[in-house]
């Protein structure tokens, strides 16, 4: 709908006749070959209409088609190998290119066939309108080689182009593909040959399509969760890809506890239930899941899209998302406040976070994010996370600086901006890279101390505290550690104690991140196992922390007995 609106002036256009063409030729040439509808016209379910209608109904000013991939995930039965087989069908022997290629490819050659028989059936199948038994394939429209199930070729002879099954490393010589329709994605095992035949498509100087289908991938499959992650993104807005289309169905995370009792959302991961796909096919599978633990998960996975053991949000997300709003630094001053600083390596992405404490026992979070401008559109690909858009706008607070390599004067003056503006405690840190940050203050006369302990003598101008990054908490010291910080965020988060400025940012690092736990449940956040970046994250983390640790206690502890109020007759022993 925002294409509608935005598109032409990126040279786009949707155009009527080009769906609607698709869609009319489904029911006149196609007939339904599986289930209670067999033998009927092909008309396409409703996500069907939207699904093709939008793939062939969006242009480029040239005319070309816009959509040069497309992901189509949805739970199982929902009609989605009929539906790309029909799609090779047509825009090999209907769609009006000469010579064109379609390709059907899998894992393995039975993955590969899954939808390219649903292609044979139907092109050996009656016509709709035909007397019983004229087909394509008796006509001579097509010629199919390979008996029965064997069939591996679909030639149209007036053309000269055909339709090929072709199992996961097969190849066939300088490849020029109108379509590559790849199902099953959730049981590839590499993606090699799906960015090899991506990259034939993307070679094509006409119309060519990478179509691929799955149902929701499972934790261990890690090409399918991968390529799902990356059009989801593109659905959302997360990520821009004109050429990239996204159908995705799943139930929503709300529903993900409740979903064997609440028949009213199946339809959100099964758009066919009730009209092609019966109600009682679901419901035993689901009076199953219910008594047996493994079929309760493939059943939520397969059939209601629930990414079952998959990297999730790390905490609740509906929790994050109900603390995200609106952080005013203004309305901050005469607060105290703690920072906490995570500097990247290079050029990545740096992110410091600050932390404010109303009256009330509030907590206020911001953060603040550097890039370079260098390469910055690369890493938007590499990391999916549009850091070109989010770098020109002002509310990410994310600043791309000049250079390959991030200047860590930027970030020393924003902490110097920030202190003389607001109440500033310390400023937390995680070791690595530190030493630069310190030369950047001295470079720009910003006078900094690293506290070292209760026994050191205090220093000039802002304290930085050291901020342990691992598992390891050491209770013998009052250090700042991951474990307490996560522990005490989540705490303000589930107890709706905390407001943390709503940034893409923020929310895509959060989205990335993976907490890890030893045996005894002290958890960190684990950049090697999450998604992406997770800076503002760690960052968010170290600064909650900062401003509830006991390193704030004005006064050491001391002994009842040096309290001349005490007295022995005050003790009061309990059961």
């Amino acid at each position: 709908m925002r294409d509608l609106r935005d598109g032409p002036a990126r040279g786009l256009h949707w155009s009527l006749e080009h769906a609607t063409r698709p869609l009319r030729f489904l029911p006149a040439m196609l007939s339904i070959t599986e289930g209670s509808f067999v033998g009927q016209p092909f008309h396409p379910l409703p996500w069907h209409v939207f699904t093709t209608g939008s793939i062939f109904g969006w242009r480029k000013a040239s005319g070309r088609m816009r959509f040069r991939s497309a992901w189509l995930e949805t739970g199982k039965g929902q009609a989605k190998s009929p539906l790309m087989a029909a799609i090779g069908l047509y825009m090999t022997g209907f769609y009006g290119i000469p010579r064109a290629k379609a390709f059907a490819i899998g894992q393995d050659k039975n993955t590969a066939n899954v939808l390219f028989k649903d292609a044979v059936a139907m092109c050996r199948a009656t016509t709709p309108g035909h007397d019983d038994g004229d087909s394509m394939a008796s006509r001579g429209d097509v010629l199919i080689r390979g008996e029965g199930d064997n069939a591996w070729k679909i030639e149209f002879p007036e053309h000269e182009a055909l339709f090929q099954a072709l199992a996961n490393g097969e190849a066939v010589s300088g490849p020029k593909p109108t379509l590559v329709a790849a199902d099953e994605i959730h049981e590839f095992k590499t993606n090699t040959s799906i960015e090899l035949w991506k990259e034939a498509i993307a070679k094509m100087p006409g119309d060519a399509l990478m179509l691929l289908g799955t149902n929701t991938p499972a934790s261990n499959q890690i090409v399918g969760t991968e390529y799902s992650e990356f059009y989801q993104r593109v659905a959302k807005g997360e990520f821009d890809d004109d050429e990239a289309f996204s159908f995705v169905a799943r139930v929503d995370k709300a529903d993900r506890e409740t979903v064997f009792d609440t028949p009213e959302v199946w339809t959100k991961a099964l758009p066919a239930l009730g009209v092609t796909f019966p109600l009682e096919n679901i419901q035993g599978r689901v009076n199953t899941a219910k008594q047996l633990l493994s079929t309760a998960l493939s059943v939520k996975r397969l059939y209601f899209g629930i990414p079952v053991g998959s990297t999730e949000f790390w905490i609740a997300e509906e929790a994050w998302a109900a603390v995200q709003g609106a952080v005013d630094e203004a309305k901050m001053k005469g607060f105290k406040c703690w920072l906490s600083l995570d500097l990247s390596k290079k050029n990545d992405l740096t992110a410091l976070s600050v932390c404010w404490l109303d009256d009330t026992g509030h907590l206020w979070v911001k953060t603040f994010y550097w890039t370079t401008k260098v390469g910055i559109e690369d890493r938007a690909r590499a990391d999916m996370a549009p850091y070109d858009k989010w770098a020109v706008d002002p509310t990410t607070c994310l600043t791309a600086v000049p250079g390959a390599v991030i200047d860590k004067t930027f970030v020393a003056a924003k902490v110097q901006e920030l202190c003389a503006a607001h109440e500033v405690e310390f400023l937390a840190f995680d070791p690595a890279g530190m030493a630069d940050f310190i030369a950047a203050c001295e470079q720009i006369g910003f006078p900094v101390w690293r506290y070292k302990g209760p026994d050191e003598p205090e220093g000039a101008g802002l304290k930085l505290v050291s901020h342990a990054q691992g598992k390891l908490v050491r209770f013998e010291e009052k250090q700042l550690t991951m474990p307490r910080s996560i522990e005490r965020l989540e705490d303000r988060i589930l107890e709706k104690t905390i407001t943390i400025d709503a940034s893409p940012v923020t929310y895509s690092c959060a989205a990335n991140a993976c907490v890890v736990s030893d045996g005894q449940e002290n958890r960190a956040f684990d950049k090697e196992r999450s998604r992406g970046r997770i800076d503002g994250m760690v960052t968010i983390a170290m600064a909650v922390g900062a401003a509830t640790n006991e390193m704030a206690a004005s006064a050491p502890a001391t002994s009842p007995w040096d309290d001349p109020s005490f007295s022995i007759s005050r003790l009061v022993v309990s059961k």
